[in-house]
């Protein structure tokens, strides 16, 4: 699905801010919980735990596991990139992502690529490397940087992929896109760290 409807536009660094951290006057920049939604936010696509925004110019993929037929990710794709998302469970007390980078770190080794720890925007980031095959054989490295921005008893890890993991001028873009999403964590108990269900939305259960 494609999103053509014209976003909001994001808050211009430089303004006055309140006790917050947000500029006066404006609502408050996310990721937000989906209880913290400002008002007039407009139209989302529902996918159970993560509420997406219009985006001009991206394309919504959603990653389904095709032995077991659930949504695993979310995928927004651009001419210049990608960015993944995917919503965890975790406690309301800790720091998940804290825990969450070495195991990544460990795993990106295993595969024979590199993840080292960087500050960024929404903090303590990885920038990765992957070793990886193109479709005509040849040998590649798929760079990606990836995000964890802790919530109310959950976590958004968001990947960038393509020009956007390297280029910091292609990113900013892709980064104010991670600021609008909506994350729903659910009453129910899921232990910290497992992954909170992604659905597919009711017009393309329609569809299919």
């Amino acid at each position: 699905m494609k999103f053509r409807r014209k976003s909001v536009e994001p808050t211009r660094e430089g303004g006055s801010t309140d006790e917050t951290g947000n500029a006066e006057g404006t609502a408050p920049v996310g990721p937000y919980d989906v209880s913290e939604l400002p008002p007039g936010d407009g139209e989302r696509v529902d996918l159970g735990s993560l509420l997406i925004g219009a985006v001009p110019g991206r394309e919504l993929r959603l990653q389904v596991d095709e032995r077991s037929g659930e949504v695993q990710a979310v995928l927004l794709t651009g001419e210049d990139g990608a960015l993944e998302l995917r919503a965890f469970a975790a406690p309301r007390n800790g720091d998940l992502w804290s825990e969450l980078r070495p195991r990544i770190v460990a795993e990106m080794t295993q595969r024979g690529g590199t993840a080292t720890e960087r500050e960024g925007r929404f903090g303590t980031e990885l920038a990765c490397e992957l070793p990886v095959t193109r479709t005509d054989g040849q040998a590649a490295t798929q760079p990606s940087r990836i995000i964890g921005i802790q919530g109310d008893r959950w976590l958004l890890r968001a990947t960038l992929l393509g020009r956007p993991a390297m280029d910091p001028e292609s990113a900013r873009e892709w980064e104010d896109v991670i600021t609008t999403i909506a994350v729903r964590r659910g009453a129910g108990a899921v232990p910290p760290g497992e992954p909170l269900p992604v659905t597919m939305p009711e017009s393309a259960r329609r569809l299919g």
